[in-house]
């Protein structure tokens, strides 16, 4: 299994959280970023999005419930696997932490060897579910967060690509301004107005080039992805 993955450690005791650090280069893996409470987590997160999180519960800023909350309740954010890992084991707390909406939960202390089990499993089971999307000539992959046109990378903002992975996963489907703020309101990053959409659609035109002429404009309503016609 591919060991690029980004993993993210979030644990305000030092000691532990190098423990992890080591534990995890020693399988391998090198994207490694560590945060030691909930608000520089969550600025990590949303700026580099990581591929799995190791989540600490009792943690400053943020708890690590809430911040697992605001993860899966973010459209940008919630394909991240996020695996508790704490000190806190009553079935409360685990029946907790599932709802929070972890992928999994593990207590504290922990043997080096599950503990890689899991996270390798976790990670490879994302990749293996998390496929790029396809329409004509362009891919989105949502794995790597990327697009492509023609087998040239095309840069979009995250409102572009959450705008073309709306599409493309509902192709034909028309989308008022309003709900396109609304599958959008998850991530705090997006303050727009519906009179914003209409631009970001024509800058989001502008740089697909001939291909941006796939996103019509059916008046009175909103936006769609052009059907392809059967042939």
């Amino acid at each position: 299994m591919s060991k690029d993955a980004k993993i993210l450690i979030v644990e305000d005791e030092p000691h532990i959280n190098r423990l992890i650090e080591i534990v995890l280069i020693s399988d391998g893996y090198y994207k490694i970023k560590k945060a030691f409470d909930g608000a520089e987590a969550l600025s990590i997160i949303r700026q580099d999005k990581p591929d799995l999180i190791l989540l600490d519960v009792l943690i400053p800023e943020i708890d690590g419930y809430t911040l697992c909350r605001t993860i899966k309740n973010d459209t940008a954010l919630k394909s991240i696997q996020v695996i508790m890992l704490t000190a806190k084991k009553t079935d409360d707390d685990i029946l907790k932490g599932f709802e929070s909406g972890a992928t999994d939960y593990i207590t504290k202390p922990f043997k080096n060897k599950i503990l890689l089990a899991r996270v390798n499993a976790h990670l490879q089971n994302s990749r293996s579910i998390v496929l790029p999307k396809q329409y004509r000539d362009f891919i989105l992959d949502e794995y790597n967060m990327s697009a492509q046109i023609n087998n040239t990378p095309i840069k979009l903002t995250r409102f572009e690509f959450e705008l073309m992975r709306l599409f493309i996963s509902n192709v034909g489907r028309v989308y008022s301004r309003s709900q396109i703020l609304t599958y959008l309101k998850g991530d705090n990053s997006f303050e727009v107005s519906e009179r914003a959409v209409d631009v970001q659609i024509l800058n989001l035109r502008k740089k697909l080039g001939a291909f941006g002429s796939n996103i019509e404009t059916i008046r009175g309503v909103g936006y769609r992805l052009k059907e392809i016609p059967d042939e």
